[in-house]
Formats: structure tokens, sequence, C-alpha cells
């Protein structure tokens, strides 16, 4: 199966195409806007391995959380792209991505990057018969309450930890505590568009794909205006 996958969740972003002879990939790693970088990245891509546009068999995009306008840019490519040829298009939690980058059996998977502010991007997951299953909500919290969360959840329980920024979990306050019980922190890699590509695929192969029309980014985080005009919300949202 032909995927396209985008992430520009937040700065460290990437572009993927998977096809039957490998991966193709751009990662973000200048400070162009997404609104330049994109669509060139993707005709790179494209070029590389000597496929077009109207050849692609599925869209994959992240959903976030991450950046507003960055989220914005791939979300609405995909979205047209998927109208216009009619390609089926699945939406990907980042945070599901994270999760699912490195190889690990642990009971408990806790996947987190950077949201600034001195706050992470989180979800906690539990291995299931069917694979790992979200415990709770994606959010928008401080390492120290992110670590406090999994306490409550997995108790004892190994943990493998997983981030574009483990220095980050490695450095709260709390988590000697949880390296104590044998937790393992993990970075993930910077392509994560190949791990939403093959998150993608899983779902079509099951049947499971996005309404183009009902695909939206889940921004976790109100907007710098919305905080500006309403003033800040309560809890860790």
């Amino acid at each position: 199966m032909i995927t396209l996958a985008i992430d520009t969740s937040e700065a460290r972003g990437s572009v993927a195409l998977l096809h039957d002879r490998g991966v193709v990939v751009r990662l973000h790693n200048d400070a162009s806007d997404y609104s330049v970088w994109l669509l060139p990245a993707v005709n790179q891509v494209l070029s590389e391995a000597g496929s077009g546009i109207e050849q692609l068999q599925l869209l994959a995009v992240s959903t976030g959380p991450g950046s507003f306008t960055g989220l914005r840019v791939g979300l609405t490519t995909a979205k047209a792209w998927a109208e216009v040829y009619g390609t089926p298009i699945v939406g990907v939690s980042r945070l599901a991505a994270v999760a699912q980058s490195q190889g690990t059996e642990s009971p408990f998977v806790a996947a987190c990057y950077d949201a600034q502010r001195a706050q992470l991007f989180a979800a906690l997951y539990r291995r299931a018969s069917s694979g790992l299953e979200r415990v709770g909500e994606e959010l928008v919290v401080s390492p120290d309450d992110f670590v406090s969360l999994v306490n409550s959840e997995a108790g004892r329980e190994p943990v493998c930890w997983i981030s574009p920024d483990p220095e980050l979990i490695r450095n709260s306050s709390t988590m000697s505590t949880r390296i104590a019980t044998g937790d393992q922190i993990l970075a993930s890699p910077a392509e994560l568009a190949i791990t939403i590509a093959r998150l993608a695929q899983q779902s079509a192969a099951n049947g499971q794909f996005t309404d183009p029309l009902a695909l939206d980014a889940n921004y976790v985080r109100r907007s710098d205006a919305e905080i500006f005009w309403k003033g800040p919300a309560s809890g860790v949202r």
C-alpha cells in the first residue's frame, strides 16, 4: 500500500512515503514555516519513490496534540488531497505514534513530548491483547504531575517512558521513585511520520478510515488568543 504520512504537530515534523520498495522520509529540521516547507518535502519523497500524488492509496496525518499553526497546515493539505483525489485518509494521534515508536513489551507505556511553558503533551497506555490502549485522555501537564498520574495508574508495574524529549521526564523531581521500580526511559525517533503511516495502515486494514470532513486536530490546550481573551482555564488542560 502506497501511504503518505504528514506530521506537522511541532517544529520537529516529518513526511514519509511507505511503498513496496521501502520508505522515503524528510525531516523538518530548519526554521521554515510548514506553509513553505510541506509541499516541496512531499514532492521530494514522491519523486524519490517514483510516484505521484494521484497514485497514493492512503493518506495519514497527525492530529496532534501540538502547534495550532502547524497542525492546521498539515490537516488542511491532507484533507484537500483526500477530497480532490478520493484517497482514503486516517488521522493518527502523535502521542500514539510516540508510544508505538519503540518495540517494548512493558505493561504500561507513557508517551510525552515538550508542550512548552514547562508542560508536556502526554498520555498513558496500557498493554492489552489487542495492543496498546490509552488510559484516560491526552493531556497537557507538568512533568511532575504526569509522573504522579502514572504512579496512580501503574503502581509498581513497569512503565516504559518514550519521548523525543526524554530529559524532561528524566529531570522530573519525582522520577527517581519510578526508576527504582525498573522503569525505562527511551527516546523516540525523529521520523514519527513513519510510525504514523504504519498505524494508519493498521487502521485501514481493519476498515477504519476517517471522514475528511470530520477530521480535526486535538489541540488539547487552547490557543494563545483564547487564553488572552478568556483567561486561564482551570485544571491541567
